[in-house]
């Protein structure tokens, strides 16, 4: 009990978008935020995710929101309101892209295939942090799930790791925005690779998760409970001086890549040189 008061997490509301299953980073979220006392209302994509959430998330408050489709924003907005005064926090963990074709070169990146994960991957955030402004509490907190590194050229994640900086960098614009009425912060969780449905679509993610066990010091990979940990943290009280931030939840892989063991391995492998 010392660990949930510590958070300050009881009696709050948090709304979460982007649950699908029992290993996505947004049921893990719920679960830990519900284990500190928060009551948690969630959002998912479709109707049939809704009623496996039944099942999932018994007794929860489950709505359907594709927040590719701003009307449906719009309508869970205007149903959340009639129900509830105000929310505490915001979960967004949602992502898309298309693999279809497989791993392409950078520059071949269809203009489609981009933009749309770009409205949903990052744009939607900015469209559900605009539509429940009104009714989100004036010290709440907005979390969203980003990724470890932007800027290593992770050939089979692509054109995801643009937009995800695109992700992080809106919540500078965010914070300041919402800053003109209110406390509002934004900060994102940004984990190292993970085991969740949602990465399995992702072309060669068993290797590279594989890869990440040898780089990261302790030898296994990130866990979805820490991020989610985490997350819980960004949406308690406990960080309100956190604001337009992004927590690395990597286990110390980024600071592991020449590791001697490593290096041995793939020379020995090349012949030395």
């Amino acid at each position: 009990m010392i660990a949930m008061d510590f958070l300050g997490l009881s009696g709050k509301r948090v709304l979460i978008f982007g649950v699908a299953n029992r290993k996505s980073v947004a049921y893990h979220i719920g679960q830990v935020a519900a284990q500190a006392g928060a009551e948690c209302v969630y959002a998912v994509q479709t109707e049939a995710i809704r009623q496996s959430c039944a099942k999932l998330l018994p007794g929860a408050d489950v709505h359907v929101c594709d927040v590719e489709h701003e009307d449906q924003i719009a309508r869970l907005r205007g149903d959340l309101a009639g129900r509830y005064e105000r929310f505490h926090g915001l979960v967004h963990s949602i992502a898309f892209a298309d693999y279809s074709d497989g791993p392409l070169p950078f520059h071949e990146t269809p203009k489609a295939a981009f933009l749309r994960a770009m409205d949903i991957s990052c744009y939607s955030l900015i469209a559900i942090s605009r539509a429940f402004a009104g009714i989100l509490d004036p010290d709440a907190s907005v979390v969203t799930i980003s990724i470890s590194t932007t800027t290593m050229a992770a050939e089979n994640y692509g054109y995801m790791a643009p937009v995800k900086a695109a992700l992080d960098s809106s919540l500078a614009f965010l914070a300041k925005s919402f800053s003109r009425f209110s406390r509002v912060r934004f900060n994102a969780v940004a984990p190292g690779l993970l085991k969740t449905s949602a990465s399995a679509g992702i072309p060669g993610y068993a290797d590279a998760y594989l890869y990440a066990e040898e780089v990261i010091p302790r030898k296994s990979a990130v866990r979805t409970e820490e991020v989610a940990a985490a997350a819980a943290f960004l949406l308690s009280p406990r960080s309100s001086g956190i604001n337009a931030q992004r927590i690395v939840v990597d286990a110390g892989m980024s600071i592991n890549y020449f590791d001697r063991e490593l290096i041995r391995r793939v020379t020995q492998a090349g012949g030395g040189g």
